[in-house]
Order: structure tokens, then C-alpha cells, then sequence
């Protein structure tokens, strides 16, 4: 198995290897008691045969989950999601503010690094948000996206605009469908994210 592996791992695009790889995957699967085990290998035989299963991603946040996520949560996700590269060089300070829950938020980019802390306000801040948290809510949801709220009057921005687009364009979105293997992933054009700020994106239904 392991020359396979390697041969798999240097030829990836190599169908008999990865064929007689998933063989011994499948095997080592259904010798393993632990389930967690047993279903990367068979996961990874599957997807050397077939490749990466196509089709929309499964959502593990639902409205729910977001009505009860914390704000400063879905900030500390926003941090998470930062591209420090792209971030390189950028400083800035936004307050936050959802007055239907009267809640307040600093917001400040330094060092490549987005931190926040609840129930503050900068004294001169770049920009100041105000959004209704309920509003907030269908941007995290995806339902709206933080331009439309702000077209619609839902969402305020007061002071330098840049911040704002400049965080939009330094986060990163994650995909849900990565390969275990190499080679078993279809090669994709990137598309741009319409909505940045949402905490889980719609999973890919074009099949690839």
C-alpha cells in the first residue's frame, strides 16, 4: 500500500494506481473497529474511484443557530476568516453598534489581526455601523447582504467607507469540499463571494 500511496501521491492523475489504492483502502476499512477510521478509508477509496462527492454542501448553521450566535462570536469568525497576507499594511478602527439589542462593538484591524471587544467605543473611529441586530442577522444568514442593508436605510455607515471595503476584500471563504486525496477534486474558476460577511455559505450545486 504505501508504494501505491506514493506513486498516487506523485502521479495523481494516475486512475490504475489510485484504483488499486482504493482496493486497499477498502480493505483496511472494514478491518477497523473505530468508526471515525474505518470511514476515512472507505471515504478515501470512494473518492479515489469517483472523486469528491459533487453536489450541495451540508449546513451546520441553520436561522437557529445564528439568532442564538453571540455577535462577538460571528466577529471572532470574521477574524478567523482574515487573509493575513492581503491584510498586510491595513489599520483601522470601526464601531459597531446594534441598538435593538443595545450593544456596542469596537472593531480594530492591526497587524494583520481582527480583535474586537463588546461594550466599547472608540473615541475616533474610521467608521461607524449601525445595524439593527435582527438586520444583522439576515446578512449572517445570507438572506441580505450588508450593501443591500445599507441601500435599504437598514444599515448606516457613518465616517471613511474604506474599512468597510477593505474587509470585505480581505476575507477568505472557506469550502466545505476539500479532497483526502490528491487529484479527486475538479478543477473550479473561483467566484467571487457576493456576501463576505456571511457565517456559512451556500454548498456548490453545480455538480463541479
Amino acid at each position: 500500500m504505501e508504494i501505491v500511496n506514493k506513486l498516487v501521491y506523485a502521479e495523481p492523475q494516475n486512475q490504475a494506481a489510485k484504483d488499486l489504492l482504493a482496493d486497499a483502502f477498502e480493505q483496511f476499512g472494514y478491518q477497523q473497529e473505530s468508526n471515525s477510521v474505518r470511514n476515512s478509508y472507505l471515504a478515501a477509496a470512494y473518492e479515489l474511484r469517483s472523486g469528491i462527492p459533487t453536489g450541495k454542501s451540508a449546513k451546520s448553521s441553520g436561522p437557529d443557530v445564528i439568532r442564538a450566535m453571540p455577535t462577538n462570536l460571528w466577529l471572532d469568525f470574521l477574524g478567523i476568516r482574515l487573509d493575513s497576507k492581503k491584510a498586510e499594511g491595513l489599520k483601522f478602527t470601526v464601531n459597531l453598534i446594534t441598538p435593538d439589542n443595545d450593544e456596542k462593538y469596537v472593531v480594530e484591524l492591526s497587524n494583520s489581526t481582527l480583535t474586537n471587544i463588546k461594550g466599547f467605543q472608540a473615541p475616533n473611529p474610521d467608521l461607524t455601523i449601525t445595524i439593527n441586530r435582527t438586520d444583522l442577522e439576515a446578512v449572517m444568514m445570507g438572506a441580505a447582504t450588508l450593501d443591500q442593508q445599507i441601500t435599504s436605510g437598514k444599515a448606516k455607515l457613518v465616517g471613511d467607507r474604506r474599512p468597510y471595503d477593505q474587509l470585505k476584500n480581505i476575507l477568505v471563504q472557506f469550502t466545505p469540499d476539500f479532497e483526502m486525496m490528491p487529484g479527486t477534486k475538479p478543477v473550479k474558476l473561483a467566484i467571487p463571494n457576493p456576501n463576505p460577511f456571511e457565517q456559512e455559505p451556500l454548498g456548490d450545486t453545480t455538480g463541479g
